[in-house]
């Protein structure tokens, strides 16, 4: 009698993993077992006990069914945010000469792909650049405000010579973006920007910095920390604070790794609600690859939050490699053969 009333709950089971027929026909063996059980033991209520197997069938039957539309649902809804990932955020790795580019994006949503943060890398005339941001809020208005930047930065990143003239350019694409909402919301909707400019030639990154976390510099097992000399206005408020942008200028070595990361990197909280210490955690590692600099980031921000991520996510990690300025410093320290000196073979 006892496993004659288990036998409704089979399909039930069933419905969440299986499709609508293999549903059914478990119901449907089943309901005969239960006839057989019930012509040899005929005080079980199978009349009773049957209705009820295909009473649950049938329901299990329609909620396997509207399970599977949602999985499809759920699958496209998932291709389109995949499409828009690739639209806003670029593919990584990329190499440029000897610079080393690696990203990690974390969605604050678990069911998200992309949010508010947002990076790029453009490999231009006046050498390679990198832009890495934050915007204000979050869901489709942020990442509205994130493509917007997106784009306005790979479209000025080939275009115009100065770090400052492509800031305009992102403020420019900022308040176009912010006109299509209301007036007593434009405040709200600020960005935080870095941008950085490694060159061909020499062993100098510039730098300017709109409010936007300082980069960090590990070099030979040192950790520099590039804060901003003077700062430049948030991008979506230079009208209210004027646009003077200032770049800062700093020196670097062969295989120095520089990590550009999003606040959501120095707010992710332990249970204590600690902040996680990202510089002295970066004091600690001594990796020779970005990727794998980025996988302990994500291994570590992961078990530091316990997996409660509360803010997106995104870095940049970036291998500093010989350029023609360092082979020239090179050849110049060798010393120079006499004049009258000669081959010593054919």
């Amino acid at each position: 009698m006892a496993f004659s009333r288990l036998l409704p709950a089979a399909p039930a089971l069933a419905a969440a993993m299986w499709p609508v027929l293999p549903t059914v026909l478990l119901g449907t063996i089943c309901l005969f077992l239960m006839i057989g059980l019930g012509i040899v033991f005929p005080d079980l209520g199978t009349g009773y006990t049957a209705a009820g197997i295909v009473a649950v069938t049938v329901a299990a039957a329609y909620g396997s069914h509207a399970r599977l539309q949602r999985e499809r649902t759920l699958f496209q809804v998932r291709m389109v945010a995949d499409a828009a990932q690739q639209v806003v955020l670029s593919p990584m790795p990329r190499r440029f000469g000897g610079v080393e580019i690696e990203a990690l994006y974390l969605a604050a949503a678990a069911e998200a792909r992309i949010g508010g943060d947002f990076y790029e890398v453009a490999d231009t005339p006046y050498g390679v650049r990198l832009l890495i941001g934050d915007v204000r809020g979050k869901g489709l208005p942020a990442v509205g405000s994130a493509a917007a930047m997106v784009n306005a930065f790979r479209e000025a990143a080939h275009d115009v010579e100065d770090l400052g003239g492509v800031a305009r350019r992102l403020e420019a694409g900022s308040n176009r973006y912010s006109a299509a909402f209301p007036p007593d919301d434009l405040m709200e909707r600020f960005t935080t920007a870095l941008l950085v400019e490694i060159p061909p030639e020499g062993d100098r990154i510039g730098i300017l910095n709109c409010g936007h976390p300082p980069p960090l510099l590990l070099s030979g097992g040192e950790l520099r920390v590039l804060e901003p000399t003077a700062p430049s206005p948030l991008l979506n408020l230079a009208e209210l604070i004027g646009d003077s942008y200032h770049v800062d200028v700093f020196g670097y070595s062969p295989d120095d790794l520089l990590l550009l990361y999003t606040d959501g990197v120095t707010e992710a909280r332990d249970h204590d609600g600690r902040f996680f210490p990202l510089q002295d955690w970066m004091r600690r590692q001594n990796p020779a690859r970005p990727r794998a600099l980025l996988d302990a980031l994500h291994r570590d921000l992961l078990r530091y939050s316990r997996g409660g991520l509360d803010d997106d996510i995104a870095a940049l990690a970036v291998r500093l490699g010989d350029g023609p300025g360092a082979a020239a410093r090179l050849s110049s320290a060798l010393p120079t053969p006499p004049a009258d000196a000669s081959p010593a073979g054919p």
